[in-house]
């Protein structure tokens, strides 16, 4: 098991009036390599639960433990090893002023210990010129221009390929596709499965549209008020559709599912 979530709790500003419960004994076990995909309406607890994996708070209640390390008590700092995030913000997850190469060497080495010899080797330099390729943007051509030049696309592009240089344990992708144009979002997903695919990484995407959700990855989970309510996997999420999702999202939760994001974006 590489990942195992177990009942986890969070409430935001408790005891105050402005108390808001985000998690409630939220759970989810995900096998190596599997790809799960994560929806729900606003305020479900998507972000939240990835939040609580990545350590950006410490949660309430319940464990989380990934690859057999229970990283319960870890902060995000000392979690950041074992994972790799993309934010749904493309000027995130690389620095602007430094060169798409450096951007990858920093990456690449990461957690690392930094001498003074922090020459990029030729090597590195034709790993990285095939792996920008791949993405087919173009960015290949351009190894040496600065990250603040490139569009969001290319941008949040380039940030899925940090993220996943290490082989992280679990990759996070948080609406990485969402401030992107339909065109891009699509060149993006199409890049993000075939490295999860390639690496065999265990993925968790959070994503407001439906048809992305049921389109892409092996496992598709539905949060509702802080916990998962629906958990659709193999044969069963191949087949479905979006009348379906509705479907059985009202039959688990007694209501209508509310959001409109995601309803349009069928």
């Amino acid at each position: 098991m590489m990942l195992q979530a177990n009942n986890i709790h969070k409430t935001f500003n408790a005891g105050t009036i402005n108390e808001k419960v985000a998690l409630n004994g939220a759970t989810l076990e995900l096998n190596e390599g599997e790809f799960v995909t994560v929806i729900g309406g606003n305020g479900a607890g998507k972000s939240t639960f990835l939040n609580a994996i990545a350590g950006v708070w410490p949660v309430d209640g319940g464990s989380i433990v990934i690859d057999g390390e229970d990283v319960t008590g870890l902060n995000e700092y000392k979690r950041a090893k074992y994972l790799g995030r993309v934010f749904q913000d493309p000027m995130n997850g690389t620095a602007a002023d430094m060169e798409i190469i450096e951007n990858l060497a920093l990456a690449a080495r990461r957690g690392q210990k930094r001498g003074l010899g922090w020459g990029i080797t030729k090597d590195e330099k034709e790993q990285y010129h095939e792996l920008l390729k791949e993405l087919d943007l173009g960015l290949e051509d351009r190894m040496t221009a600065k990250v603040g030049l490139l569009s969001g696309g290319q941008r949040q592009a380039l940030t899925l390929l940090m993220a996943t240089l290490q082989k992280p344990k679990v990759l996070l992708l948080d609406e990485h596709t969402a401030a992107l144009d339909p065109k891009t979002a699509a060149t993006v997903l199409e890049a993000t499965d075939r490295i999860v695919t390639e690496h065999n990484l265990t993925t968790m995407m959070v994503t407001h549209n439906m048809r992305d959700a049921i389109a892409h990855g092996n496992r598709l989970i539905m949060m509702n008020e802080g916990k998962v309510i629906l958990n659709i996997a193999g044969e069963e999420k191949k087949n479905l559709t979006i009348e379906d999702l509705l479907h059985k999202f009202e039959e688990v939760s007694g209501t209508e599912f509310t959001n409109d994001k995601a309803i349009l974006s069928k």
